[in-house]
């Protein structure tokens, strides 16, 4: 029946079915009972926030619900309230993301990524990401940020197009040879697919291909592969 946030939607009430239904301060079970609600009193579901329920009471107070209480309710209707999860359509258009990925960095180096993206439409978004890469000689640390191109955000696989830019830091192992920490701006174009699992998750791979501008003059090309999982919200 509802789902995330309630948006400008008017508060739904609902009737309380069990002897008595418990508000705790904040949204979780190490938070406080403050108040209890008694059977056939009615209440106004105002937001949600993951399993939590932020409701007001008819004399103003306003607490916290657990999930499987309030799905315990009654509707005006009189049939138990329905709480509904994140859908494919919401898949299809939210407006944060958030998830990590793992794989392969060139021939002979691992990665690991979180990133963090923004859609300002159902096809376009812009997303920040962290990545470290793990190889025999040497340790980097690289960011970039990237816009994505969605054509068909309502398939539940979901290809996109990458385009970015950013800087790698290069903290070499060699002790041979005293070598330098170097720091050089970067550019990729990618290809992925974002794939809607169920309620807010999503699985994602990806392939990108990286320009390093190196110091040296002597740019480098290298490829990634990785995949991963993420939330969106």
């Amino acid at each position: 029946m509802f789902a995330g946030l309630f948006g400008d939607d008017p508060p739904m009430e609902v009737q309380v079915a069990d002897p008595y239904i418990e508000l705790h301060t904040g949204a979780g079970r190490g938070y406080p009972v403050f108040h209890v609600e008694e059977r056939e009193a009615w209440i106004e579901i105002l937001k949600r926030k993951t399993d939590w329920f932020k409701v007001r009471t008819a004399s103003g107070k306003e607490g916290w619900v657990a999930r499987e209480q309030l799905e315990r309710t009654l509707t005006p209707a009189g049939e138990h309230t329905e709480i509904r999860d994140a859908t494919k359509k919401e898949f299809a258009f939210h407006r944060w993301e958030m998830g990590a990925m793992g794989g392969r960095f060139d021939e002979d180096a691992d990665v690991m990524t979180v990133y963090g993206g923004f859609f300002f439409t159902p096809n376009f978004s812009v997303e920040a990401s962290a990545s470290k890469v793990f190889a025999d000689f040497s340790d980097a640390d690289m960011a970039d940020v990237s816009l994505l191109i969605h054509p068909f955000p309502d398939w539940r696989v979901s290809p996109f197009f990458a385009l970015g830019t950013g800087i790698i830091d290069v903290d070499p192992k060699t002790t041979l040879v005293e070598e330098q920490d170097r720091t050089d701006q970067l550019a990729h174009v990618g290809v992925g697919m974002r794939v809607y699992l169920a309620r807010r998750f999503i699985f994602r791979a990806q392939y990108k291909n990286y320009v390093i501008f190196q110091s040296t003059d002597d740019n480098q090309e290298i490829d990634e592969w990785k995949a991963g999982f993420a939330v969106f919200f």
